[in-house]
């Protein structure tokens, strides 16, 4: 699940159990496989796509073989996946975004739909919420894992092109264009900064709070259904959690 930094999440996406982690691989796994295709290379370095996706990979600690293995899968792959991306709203006007990656449209219509029906919500039209999101490149670095002075690596993301750097309770969090945020990304890890979290996302610019027990029960069934989903690659949404 992807939104704005909340250290929380990305160690609660990290610390699930293996069967979610093997789906989040197999998620990856298709987009390393799709910028191949794309990006018409299985070098990164001659594929801005796929380098941007194996940071995204080795941020969620899939191993290098299996890195490997879906790389060359993109030469054989057959499948021909489509991007598409479904916008639209939860309890309490809540705002999602849903962006999928499929071979059967028609399936993951369906399937969309149904996650929004069974929490009380609707699929919108194209553009009914994104406008209350902002694409960015971000960054996030654990403080446990980075213990060089704050100052430093924030003059250092600076340099190198960010946009803005945040410091959290337990992390850091570094925003970019989505057009420098492969520079970005590639000056951090030149200097060998860990990263828990490297992608283009979409960040709410506001947030809706959920008091009501029902609301909450309802969005929490929403996500969860879109997380089980295959062809689900990522949803952002500005609940406020």
């Amino acid at each position: 699940m992807s939104g704005h930094s909340k250290f929380a999440n990305i160690k609660h996406k990290k610390e699930k159990n293996d069967a979610a982690k093997g789906k989040i691989f197999t998620k990856i796994g298709k987009e390393l496989a799709v910028a191949v295709k794309e990006g018409g290379s299985t070098d990164p370095t001659n594929n801005s796509r796929l380098r941007d996706v194996i940071a995204k990979a080795k941020a969620n600690n899939m191993p290098n073989d299996t890195i490997e293995r879906n790389i060359n899968r993109g030469n054989m792959d057959s499948s021909n996946y489509e991007h598409i991306t479904y916008e639209g709203y939860g309890p309490n006007g809540t705002a999602i975004i849903v962006e999928t990656l499929t071979d059967n449209k028609n399936r993951t219509a369906s399937n969309v739909k149904n996650a929004f029906t069974k929490g009380s919500g609707n699929v919108g039209t194209p553009g009914c919420v994104s406008f209350m999101f902002d694409q960015k490149g971000q960054i996030v670095i654990d403080k446990e894992a980075y213990e060089t002075d704050s100052d430093e690596l924030m003059m250092l993301s600076l340099d190198a092109g960010a946009e803005d750097f945040l410091e959290e309770e337990d992390s850091y969090e570094i925003l970019t264009t989505p057009e420098d945020f492969s520079r970005v990304r590639l000056n951090l890890e030149e200097n060998k900064i860990p990263m828990v979290h490297a992608e283009i996302t979409m960040i709410p610019q506001t947030y809706v709070s959920l008091t009501a027990d029902d609301d909450i029960k309802n969005i929490n069934k929403t996500l969860e259904l879109l997380e089980e989903d295959d062809d689900v690659q990522n949803v952002y949404h500005n609940w406020e959690e």
